[in-house]
């Protein structure tokens, strides 16, 4: 996906949470649910029709804010609807935790289908490793957090932690995560020095 094409989605993603906050404030919570729910369909329609693909994690997001907005609209408790933001974190740990489990994991997966893809001679596959589980961590418990967020805080606090905030938090996260891969990269760097000093005195 090109820059343009991600700046776009990265606004447009927060529609569905915007419209319902909006409506919320402003009509019954009925409306509010079904305009987060148009905005929803609206949201996929786009990105299917500007990157002529739709990501797996927008059609998990998709579905799920459809299920939980169809039992907000059940039992008019717009709850279901705000608890999405915390099903689709600890989903996305969940999916990475297996990923982990059964390979190398997505980071590391992602990267090699770059098409200047790291050598791994000179950045070593389990530094993205170390970096997807840390990232498990930030999505899991973000995840989490957002469920006391749903249940305990108004809408307004929900909009902010459902888009700036968490962005704010990721940003962060990889601040202090770029910090580390620096340092671990830096010991590895002397570590294979030491192993290659070591190996040219054998006989």
């Amino acid at each position: 996906m090109s820059k343009v094409s991600q700046k776009n989605f990265f606004l447009i993603s927060f529609l569905p949470a915007i419209a319902y906050w909006y409506l919320e404030e402003n009509y019954p919570i009925r409306i509010a649910i079904t305009g987060g729910l148009i905005l929803a369909v609206a949201e996929i329609l786009f990105e299917r029709f500007y990157t002529k693909h739709i990501h797996t994690l927008s059609k998990f997001n998709f579905f799920l804010i459809a299920f939980l907005g169809g039992i907000s609209l059940l039992g008019e408790d717009g709850v279901w609807f705000r608890l999405q933001p915390a099903f689709t974190g600890v989903g996305i740990a969940t999916f990475m935790i297996y990923r982990l489990i059964a390979g190398e994991g997505l980071m590391w997966e992602m990267m090699e289908c770059m098409p200047n893809k790291p050598d791994p001679e000179k950045v070593p596959p389990f530094l993205f490793k170390n970096m997807e589980k840390h990232m498990v961590l930030l999505f899991g418990g973000y995840g989490l957090f957002m469920v006391f967020v749903a249940l305990k805080l108004n809408t307004d606090q929900w909009l902010f932690f459902k888009t700036l905030g968490f962005y704010i938090a990721f940003g962060l996260f990889m601040v202090f995560e770029l910090i580390y891969m620096r340092m671990t990269l830096k010991k590895w760097h002397k570590a294979q020095q030491a192993s290659a000093v070591l190996k040219s005195f054998k006989p």
